[in-house]
């Protein structure tokens, strides 16, 4: 049995699937778009192991903002990112990028 796997990813951010589904999507061209999956879109990440980026929904993360979702970079843990529904792609991920070096 193995006991661990290679994987691609050079980071991972974990977004709040409960905030999510609260603020009804709200991310995306049309408004309608998850933030993992919009983020994963134009990042090139996903949930793959082969992946550039992890991006990992996960469950209430205990935050709860209204009109928001949480979102944690694993590359700066301590500082947990609040995105307002309707936010931008490219600015959340310029925000990652800019907060990542």
């Amino acid at each position: 049995m193995k006991m661990g796997v290679r994987s691609d990813w050079q980071g991972a951010v974990l977004v709040c699937g409960k905030c999510s589904k609260k603020v009804g999507g709200g991310f995306g061209a049309s408004g309608k778009t998850g933030l993992a999956k919009a983020l994963a879109k134009a990042t090139g990440g996903g949930k793959r192991r082969k992946d550039p980026l992890g991006i990992v929904e996960t469950k209430c993360l205990g935050i709860c903002p209204k009109g928001a979702v949480v979102l944690v970079d694993t590359a700066r843990p301590g500082e947990w990112l609040l995105i307002p529904a309707g936010t931008a792609i490219d600015d959340v991920v310029g925000q990652l990028r800019g907060r990542s070096g």
